[in-house]
């Protein structure tokens, strides 16, 4: 076993407070400096070798065999786990498994990509753009095209514009954050492959409807829906509506430099950080088990993205760098369940500040490693 990621450097900081005001300082106890990347390389291996599944190439919703479903989903933000691993450390062992599982989950789902849940299929979307920004194979960007036509395809102007969360009659009529956002990032993340102006004006649409329709434009609050026939918007926030709206407008700064988007992106999250935090320990709240997950990396991930941007204000970066190294302290001493041996071997759950026994699902699974490979991304960022 490789305890290099258990050898430890103390240092001392503050004890961390919420606040608004980016020039605020977050403190907190006494922290153990870990080998990030080495804590990075044990959690997407646990992921792989405990959620994988071999025989039909895709990832398991429980761990060690104890849920064999498959839930579509989830499996994108998995593989974006093993993508990070990939880019990280450019070790083949994670691209062995881009194929397998690009083939997998298109069987599992009924043969297509297509689903009735159109925020579904942006999540695989944006999966295989990164693929083929990695491999520059090209039947994964055709896939992502493939997917980009049937989410534009659910666009109407009910309600002003936006895309609906689902397409099937036996679900109430919405259109939700969930699934604008990500859309705003295809169309972004497609323009800057293809050039075609078409994409980069549906990403501005679609971010521009949801900005108008599910945000709070004072505070960066983003509700999670709209229902169509009453225009009736409901839904407190949740990090990943939060942070996909911040991923969306990094996109599109990086792309136009409209300091607008980019200020819409800190204000969002700032509100994230703000607010939606376990007040005992400060690092994300448990939102719950299944879908809700996955909610919590999702958000890091593009708070990452944000933490990155060349312009961004240095008192923000401070304070978010500081949210970010927290909540990756918190997890990887308190929030994670060891067994044994334990690299290889670990378990996240819905909970960052407390850990699971022995069963936790894919979602908090991904989720707590989105997370940690965040976090070596950053550090790595600095060397």
């Amino acid at each position: 076993m490789k305890n290099i990621y258990f050898g430890f450097i103390a240092f001392v900081l503050l004890a961390l407070s919420s606040c608004s005001d980016p020039k605020d300082e977050y403190s907190y106890g006494t922290l153990i400096e870990y080998d990030w990347n080495a804590a990075a390389d044990s959690a997407s291996n646990a992921l792989i070798n405990k959620f994988w599944n071999e025989t039909g190439n895709y990832f398991n919703y429980g761990n060690d065999d104890k849920e064999l479903t498959f839930h579509y989903w989830p499996n994108a933000h998995a593989m974006d786990v093993v993508i990070d691993a990939y880019l990280r450390t450019n070790d083949s062992k994670y691209s062995a498994y881009f194929d397998k599982w690009f083939a997998g989950i298109k069987i599992k789902n009924g043969n297509t990509y297509e689903n009735a849940y159109v925020d579904d299929m942006e999540w695989n979307a944006l999966t295989m753009i990164r693929l083929y920004n990695i491999t520059k194979d090209q039947k994964y960007l055709d896939a992502a095209q493939q997917l980009w036509g049937w989410i534009k395809d659910a666009w109407s102007e009910d309600v002003g514009g936006g895309i609906r969360w689902c397409t099937g009659s036996w679900v109430e009529f919405t259109k939700n954050a969930c699934s604008n956002a990500p859309a705003a990032i295809i169309g972004a993340r497609l323009y800057q492959i293809t050039q075609n102006e078409e994409d980069l004006e549906w990403a501005k649409k679609i971010y521009d409807w949801q900005k108008q329709t599910l945000v709070v434009s004072s505070t960066g609050e983003v509700k999670d829906n709209i229902i169509v026939e009453s225009g009736e918007v409901k839904g407190s926030a949740l990090t990943y509506n939060e942070g996909t709206y911040v991923g969306a407008g990094v996109e599109l700064y990086n792309i136009t430099k409209d300091v607008v988007y980019l200020n819409d992106a800190k204000r969002a999250a700032n509100y994230t950080i703000s607010t939606l935090t376990n007040s005992s320990s400060n690092v994300l709240r448990d939102e719950g088990t299944g879908d809700n997950g996955l909610f919590k990396g999702i958000f890091i991930r593009y708070f990452l993205e944000l933490i990155k941007v060349n312009d961004l204000d240095e008192a923000y970066r401070h304070k978010f760098v500081t949210f970010l190294n927290n909540n990756a302290y918190v997890l990887w001493t308190t929030g994670v369940y060891k067994k044994g041996e334990y690299e290889d071997n670990l378990l996240f759950g819905s909970s960052w500040d407390s850990s699971p026994v022995s069963f936790t699902q894919l979602t908090s699974q991904a989720s707590g490693c989105m997370l940690i490979e965040a976090k070596a991304a950053y550090e790595n960022l600095k060397k």
